[in-house]
């Protein structure tokens, strides 16, 4: 069987990208070497293949996933506690609790508060992958809370 070969220029240029397949039903893709395999260079020639980085509306759609995170949602102190308790390890509940509640009383740090709210709003409807955003919410709830008022 011939070996699959590209000239020169062409493998160099598909070198180092991340080539995907069309997500399934379950929004899986597979991944693709364009460089090293005959199918998957034929499927990219046909447009079946997409790099990755390059997708079109990466942009629009993170910026749309900020707004959706940025949304005023105020819930109360009880729910609050329970979104905290059923995300967030035992032993650092208490203080991210407090530190949540810090956030949203002071006009800075409340966008953090916003973002944990929306984040775990998400991941009850079983977006899994905004549970880290919850954590990071916290984080960046701290950073807020150092900085002085003006």
């Amino acid at each position: 069987m011939k070996k699959f070969r590209l000239p020169r220029k062409i493998k160099k240029s598909l070198k180092g990208k991340f080539w995907l397949y069309p997500a399934d039903s379950k929004g899986n893709s597979q991944m693709a070497f364009p460089d090293e395999s005959q199918e998957d260079y034929t499927a990219l020639k046909q447009g079946i293949v997409k790099d990755m980085m390059q997708e079109e509306n990466r942009k629009t759609r993170r910026e749309q996933e900020q707004i959706d995170l940025d949304k005023e949602v105020i819930v109360s102190d009880e729910i609050l506690k329970s979104y905290v308790d059923n995300i967030i390890r035992k032993d650092l509940r208490t203080s991210f609790y407090s530190t949540l509640l810090r956030a949203k009383n002071n006009p800075k740090a409340i966008v953090a508060y916003y973002n944990f709210v929306n984040a775990y709003q998400l991941v009850e409807q079983g977006k899994n992958s905004y549970g880290n955003i919850c954590c990071l919410a916290v984080d960046r709830a701290i950073e807020l809370l150092k900085k002085p008022r003006k």
